[in-house]
């Protein structure tokens, strides 16, 4: 029984694995080695791709800073409307990303808070700040549900104690709360840096100029076919799992220590 068990499960897992492997070898498979060398050497390719992970890393960044303290508040504290707030945390997961991008548009390129960023010299149509605020709005639930989990995977019994030794609360967060949690966290990081380098929806509506890698992959299958637009879905796979495996590699080994 044990034996059908095993088996069973391997096989219906082996067939989702398949069905996620199958398209990324199909695509590279299609472009092949020397077409896909030549992408590498392609400028626009290159820095539509490098582009696209410098905003969504830096919306990650941004998250990180703002979003921990919101993850930690909710997970150790139990609080009137405390459930309201997990619902709007998870509000950008599901809505339509055009939909998205068309509420972001709205809230800030007209109006009061558009002439607010005005003053400081910051827009959002083509932009790459539009860009990023597109990419943090649809991505951020990921790396503040992971911190969150992280955090609630800590036991306060550590905290007490280093608050009896005599540490204030912010030492007793960066020193004792975010060691123990670093795995979530990153882990969180590395799901919302991704997400935001496959955001389409909301950022063509928002800025289709500069060109991010996916509105770069949607304009040339647009305008000149499969053939011109694979590349670059190939290169921007290539450079994201490589980065993500890295990461998620050294971070998985420097936790089992």
């Amino acid at each position: 029984m044990k034996c059908l068990f095993n088996l069973s499960f391997i096989l219906l897992s082996s067939l989702i694995l398949l069905f996620i492997i199958i398209p990324i070898i199909g695509l590279f498979n299609g472009v092949g080695f020397f077409n896909l060398v030549e992408a590498f050497g392609d400028k626009e390719i290159l820095y539509s791709v490098l582009l696209t992970m410098k905003i969504s890393f830096y919306g990650t960044f941004f998250v990180l800073v703002t979003g921990l303290p919101l993850a930690y508040l909710i997970a150790r504290n139990d609080f009137r409307g405390k459930a309201i707030i997990e619902s709007i945390i998870d509000i950008p997961v599901m809505i339509p990303h055009t939909a998205a991008g068309i509420a972001l548009l709205m809230a800030f390129n007209r109006g009061m808070m558009k002439d607010f960023f005005t003053i400081f010299g910051i827009s959002f149509m083509d932009t790459e700040a539009g860009i990023m605020i597109a990419m943090m709005f649809l991505s951020s639930p990921f790396l503040i549900n992971g911190a969150k989990e992280g955090f609630k995977n800590v036991d306060p019994k550590l905290e007490n104690v280093a608050r009896t030794l005599g540490a204030g609360r912010f030492s007793v967060f960066f020193r004792v709360v975010l060691p123990n949690a670093q795995k979530d966290i990153v882990n969180g990081m590395l799901m919302m840096w991704s997400r935001g380098l496959g955001e389409f929806g909301a950022v063509v509506i928002i800025a289709y100029h500069p060109m991010i890698a996916p509105v770069l992959i949607y304009d040339r299958f647009n305008n000149y076919g499969l053939i011109y637009s694979a590349p670059v879905a190939a290169v921007m796979i290539a450079v994201s799992l490589s980065t993500f495996l890295v990461v998620r590699g050294l971070n998985n080994k420097r936790s089992s220590f």
